[in-house]
């Protein structure tokens, strides 16, 4: 009786491990507002916001296109060396600046010619930034 109580246990254990190091990991890591685009495409892409534990959520989400985050304070040359990315293009609206970047992420689009998967878009002093662009705005 005690050896199977002995095996459970180290079963349970194994399981668990497992499955913590096979998980999918975040593609940006201390982020707030943390979010999941599920789907095959923008035209059909959901919205869906990790409410607790992203590295969790992420683990039951299906179709997973991109991810986004934002942050209060950012530095755009300190995120850009985390991720490897270099700035493609950028566009300056009237209450932001919009970085669209290569990066060392798993999502991308095709957007003037040009392969994205990071976009940051910074405004009020905030950022929110995005694999492989932002849905929905900001």
């Amino acid at each position: 009786m005690k050896i199977t109580g002995v095996m459970t246990v180290i079963l349970a254990s194994l399981t668990v491990m497992a499955f913590a190091a096979f998980q999918p990991r975040l593609c940006f890591k201390g982020g707030e507002n943390y979010t999941f685009y599920c789907g095959t495409s923008s035209a059909d892409c959901r919205e869906v916001r990790a409410s607790v534990n992203a590295d969790v959520e992420r683990l039951f989400l299906k179709k997973v296109c991109g991810e986004s985050a934002e942050y209060e304070n950012f530095d755009l040359g300190d995120f850009l060396k985390s991720v490897n990315g270099k700035v493609v293009f950028t566009e300056k609206l009237s209450d932001s600046v919009n970085f669209y970047c290569t990066a060392d992420l798993p999502y991308s689009v095709e957007l003037y010619g040009c392969k994205i998967n990071l976009h940051v878009s910074i405004k009020d002093g905030r950022a929110k930034v995005a694999t492989p662009i932002i849905f929905g705005g900001y």
